[in-house]
């Protein structure tokens, strides 16, 4: 994960002496009244950053970086006031190597900047927690308009970035504060222990997410809670009893999105007894043959909380089908498929219906061709053959799926083996 603090610096000059003595270990809010000059030569300081390579600078020059900003502000007339902001983003122990924390604040500042502000970017390495320093100028070059630093503004982007980078790279994220999603007013509202209608229908569907297994079931249950649903639309939407407009699931935050509720929907849930009987309480049957093997499959994608060391090169290169394989598995939970003979079946029961309605609507067509019943069938096939091109699908898929698996634990076996070797062979030579 990422910590970030953004500090404005009012004054252009003094206080060099400050951050050019080594033993100081300035902590970033003992910052605040510091000078512009100041902060660069902070972020620049090579007793924190170890190498070079670790410095960026983007519209000036890392020597003249402070000249540069200088120069734009005289160039606008705008010297007075808040001369740059200096942004601190630090990473978890051990969860970054050098190299990918200073990609990712090279990135943030290519993000939140869009190259109109001069800004230096460095990465010091003096403490275990990895941290980027991120320094840059109040006035635009490109029109001389100023950044404007808010609560708004940090949470809307500089958090939003910081936290979109470290999901991009695999890290973990801060999830408390102002969740995406909300605006600044509800943020507020929830912060002071208002409730808001949102809060309410988060709340709904976490409830009902932990009662259901597939999607359609997770459906139904918000429909008997009294919401509405629009579902056949790119984003799906619903309605909470006594709203008078529907709103985007994805407007509800990331972990609300469709994709991330049909992700937790398949996540085991743990099934607590209660009552008088709650020693023989029954668990939820353990998942078997195809919902396994998908279960096991997407463990692989990382798509669940507890994520494998490492995915595996065999799976990563499916992951951009990661939509596909949560359908196929809420469609194995939906109609109770475990084995590749119950697909079978499945597929000859849809073909049978398929060409009941066929032959049906060729006899309307001769015997009664303006009847409604003709339409009727025309519907009813439609969900049918999305069915059965959906079964088919999985068959197939399946089957690479097993073999993807397959190869990545045997390559990892091979790995493993070669490691005990390894190791036999240097206590041999000791």
């Amino acid at each position: 994960m990422a910590y970030t603090s953004v500090i404005p610096v009012f004054r252009l000059d003094n206080s060099l002496d400050y951050v050019r003595d080594k033993e100081k270990t300035a902590r970033p809010k003992e910052m605040s009244a510091g000078s512009l000059k100041e902060a660069i030569d902070y972020a620049l300081n090579r007793e924190k950053t170890e190498q070079a390579y670790f410095e960026d600078a983007i519209g000036c020059t890392l020597e003249n970086a402070y000249e540069d900003m200088v120069a734009t502000k005289k160039q606008f007339h705008k010297t007075d006031k808040v001369q740059g902001f200096h942004l601190v983003q630090s990473f978890a122990e051990g969860e970054v190597s050098p190299e990918l924390a200073h990609l990712i604040g090279v990135e943030l500042a290519e993000k939140l900047l869009k190259g109109e502000f001069e800004v230096v970017i460095t990465t010091h390495l003096n403490t275990s927690h990895y941290h980027n320093h991120l320094v840059w100028n109040s006035v635009s070059m490109e029109g001389g308009h100023k950044y404007h630093s808010n609560s708004r503004s940090y949470y809307k982007e500089v958090r939003k970035i910081s936290d979109d980078l470290c999901r991009k790279y695999g890290l973990s994220v801060i999830q408390s504060g102002w969740e995406k999603g909300k605006s600044y007013s509800e943020w507020m509202a929830e912060r002071n222990g208002k409730p808001t209608w949102r809060t309410a229908i988060r709340s709904d569907i976490r409830e009902a997410v932990n009662q259901c297994f597939t999607w359609n079931q997770f459906v139904r249950e918000m429909e008997r809670r009294g919401y509405q649903w629009k579902l056949n639309r790119k984003y799906i939407a619903l309605k909470a009893p006594g709203m008078e407009r529907y709103i985007r699931l994805r407007s509800l935050g990331d972990n609300y999105s469709e994709t991330a509720i049909r992700q937790r929907i398949l996540q085991p849930k743990k099934i607590y007894p209660t009552g008088p009987n709650q020693k023989t309480a029954k668990k939820r049957r353990k998942l078997t043959g195809l919902q396994a093997l998908y279960y096991s499959y997407l463990y692989k994608m990382g798509v669940f909380p507890e994520k494998p060391k490492r995915i595996p090169y065999e799976v990563r290169e499916d992951i951009r089908r990661l939509d596909q394989r949560l359908a196929q598995a809420d469609f194995l939970q939906k109609h109770g498929i475990t084995t590749l003979g119950e697909l079978k079946e499945l597929q000859n029961r849809l073909g049978n219906e398929i060409s009941q309605r066929l032959t049906e609507r060729r006899r309307l067509y001769r015997s009664n061709p303006g009847c409604e019943r003709i339409g009727e069938i025309a519907e009813e096939l439609k969900p049918l053959r999305k069915d059965l091109k959906m079964a088919v699908r999985i068959e197939k898929i399946s089957q690479e799926m097993a073999e993807r698996l397959k190869k990545a634990e045997e390559r990892e076996t091979g790995k493993t083996a070669e490691k005990v070797k390894t190791e036999e062979r240097k206590q041999k030579e000791r």
